[in-house]
């Protein structure tokens, strides 16, 4: 059994996954999560409970976070029960939510002037590649501490990367999820265009997935499509605030101005939908 300690705070589609994965390894986890519903299912496969984020930093030795935005990690931090109300040094906090790298630099800042240390290492891939242990994960801030968690990671995922200093995670993850939404409209609007010249779906994908623009994601996404199910494994809404993170980091190119434009009003509509249901939006 592996002797390391591990809080978990957010127990959403990824995090229950990633979180399983680290108990089926050996590790002590105790989880915290507002909806105290989500905690059951650890619970039942090992996991202890902490009553506030508070608490689980004080009885834990890593902290790892995976949560929806920048205000969820306001509140964990700063909040009356939050990490920054309890006195402790000497743990290392990981985030692996997909949020600024502006709050990941405040957050590491704040971290180290209480003596400990924070790392930003969101991660690429969906519910399937949490389930397996497949992610791949980008990861900014201290050398070190990246070094001593990187077995943790490595039980998460295919790949754990240090790509550089605080808040560098973020923004290679916003960097590739820009590059998704443009797979994802691109996508959608070659299917929409074939059908207007008369050409099957399934036809269309059977060829780009043989082709040398096929890929998992065209494939996944795909089988998403001619099956008319758009449950979301990432939600549409999700893209938008990670186009809009990275408009505010300067992306301003002519393509991710277009997507966010097309996510945007696809939102409204079906932003509780898998990000593929773009194609509902241009189709209307």
């Amino acid at each position: 059994m592996n002797t390391t300690t591990i809080g978990w705070i957010g127990l959403g589609n990824m995090g229950i996954p990633m979180a399983e994965q680290l108990i089926k390894a050996g590790y002590g986890v105790k989880v915290y999560n507002r909806s105290k519903a989500k905690e059951t299912a650890l619970k039942q496969i090992g996991a202890t409970v902490a009553a506030t984020p508070k608490t689980l930093i004080a009885e834990t030795d890593v902290l790892i976070i995976m949560v929806s935005d920048d205000a969820a990690i306001e509140q964990i931090f700063n909040g009356e029960n939050g990490l920054f109300a309890e006195t402790v040094s000497g743990k290392i906090v990981i985030n692996m939510s997909t949020v600024s790298p502006a709050i990941s630099k405040a957050m590491a800042q704040k971290c180290l002037e209480k003596g400990n240390r924070y790392l930003d290492a969101p991660v690429s891939g969906s519910v399937k590649q949490a389930e397996t242990g497949q992610l791949v994960i980008m990861v900014g801030g201290e050398k070190t501490a990246f070094d001593e968690v990187k077995p943790i990671l490595e039980t998460m995922g295919k790949l754990a990367l240090r790509v550089g200093d605080s808040g560098s995670g973020n923004s290679a993850k916003l960097a590739i999820n820009s590059l998704l939404a443009l797979y994802a409209q691109g996508l959608a609007e070659t299917v929409l265009f074939a059908n207007a010249q008369g050409i099957k779906t399934e036809d269309l994908l059977n060829l780009i997935n043989n082709a040398a623009v096929g890929n998992i994601f065209t494939k996944i996404k795909g089988d998403a499509i001619t099956g008319d199910n758009y449950k979301a494994a990432f939600a549409l809404k999700h893209i938008v605030k990670d186009l809009g993170l990275a408009k505010a980091e300067g992306l301003d190119s002519p393509l991710a101005q277009t997507a966010l434009s097309t996510f945007q009003s696809a939102a409204s509509a079906y932003g509780e939908e898998d990000i593929i249901a773009v194609i509902k939006q241009l189709k209307a």
